[in-house]
């Protein structure tokens, strides 16, 4: 399978391209391509990522159509086989993002002594990877450049990105959304500890789910028989923080040279990406797609 860093569509005209999708406008519809980038920090690699935007477009349409009935969505239908056709919607700047545990960007500030991540208060004593006492939502702003920050419904509000009673509506359809992943990902051996979302508006001001529901690189999937509260998680992880992962241990975290990706961490993320969707579909176990660990690609390649 050839690796596409960037999308060519025929007769189409290109909108934008983001770090992962370009996206091409249909008049009252847009065709979203999944590349194979790979970003991580905000940066885009240089490296491209085989059978990456395959994977993700077959977990997009598995989603939608699986969610639909709990929260309407922007699919209408496949268009090839990384390319969905869904509906134009105005954007919400906002991502709205679930915790259920304390892990990737929660546990780094929670280490350097942050005990409150947009207004929710956290005990101390927790330990990485422990489930956190009650689902907590961290909405961020929405930006295609540069870091998103932390957003509370009073700032949404003073802003106007939304109303009181979309606020509502949307932190509302979130929560039940989350609910549904979680138990789809638990019948198949899956933890979801956290995601992200986004919504939009159609005609008549309708709220929708657009952009992705969670995959590879915008939730974290956990193997529920090798979960141990503690303990890094990216062994047995199908998302992007054996990426991030990495590159820490590398010294980058989003600044300076970006460190080569060995043929071997390629192949990683590969199986993890692919493998989200296999494990969710029902296509393979988790076992079978023989991950290694950060430890043991550093091992292999030092």
């Amino acid at each position: 399978m050839s690796i596409v860093l960037e999308s060519k569509l025929a007769d189409k005209q290109l909108m934008r391209r983001g770090k992962v999708r370009d996206v091409y406008d249909e008049g009252d519809e847009l065709l979203i391509v999944a590349t194979d980038r790979i970003s991580a920090f905000d940066v885009v690699m240089p490296e491209g990522i085989e059978g990456k935007g395959v994977a993700l477009t077959k977990l997009s349409e598995f989603w939608f159509l699986k969610t639909s009935h709990v929260f309407k969505n922007h699919f209408i239908s496949r268009f090839d086989e990384r390319t969905l056709r869904v509906k134009k919607a105005q954007r919400i700047d906002i991502e709205w993002i679930v915790r259920a545990y304390l892990y990737g960007s929660a546990w780094r500030a929670y280490t350097k002594g942050a005990r409150e991540i947009s207004g929710i208060k956290l005990l101390s004593g927790l330990q990485l990877a422990e489930e956190l006492p009650e689902i907590i939502l961290t909405p961020t702003t929405k930006s295609d450049q540069g870091h998103d920050e932390e957003l509370s419904k009073e700032e949404a509000l003073r802003r106007k990105l939304v109303t009181k009673d979309e606020w509502n509506e949307l932190e509302e359809a979130t929560y039940r959304l989350f609910e549904y992943y979680k138990r789809e990902a638990g019948l198949k051996g899956l933890i979801i500890p956290d995601f992200k979302l986004e919504y939009g508006r159609i005609i008549k001001d309708d709220l929708i789910q657009i952009d992705e529901p969670p995959t590879h690189d915008s939730a974290r999937f956990w193997a529920k028989n090798k979960y141990r509260i503690g303990e890094r998680q990216e062994k047995n992880c199908l998302d992007k923080e054996f990426l991030r992962d990495f590159l820490l241990r590398k010294g980058f975290s989003g600044e300076g040279q970006i460190p080569d990706l060995p043929p071997i961490v390629l192949e990683q993320i590969s199986k993890r990406c692919s493998g989200a969707f296999q494990v969710l579909s029902g296509e393979r176990t988790l076992e079978s797609l023989d991950l290694l660990s950060v430890d043991e690609v550093l091992e292999q390649t030092s």
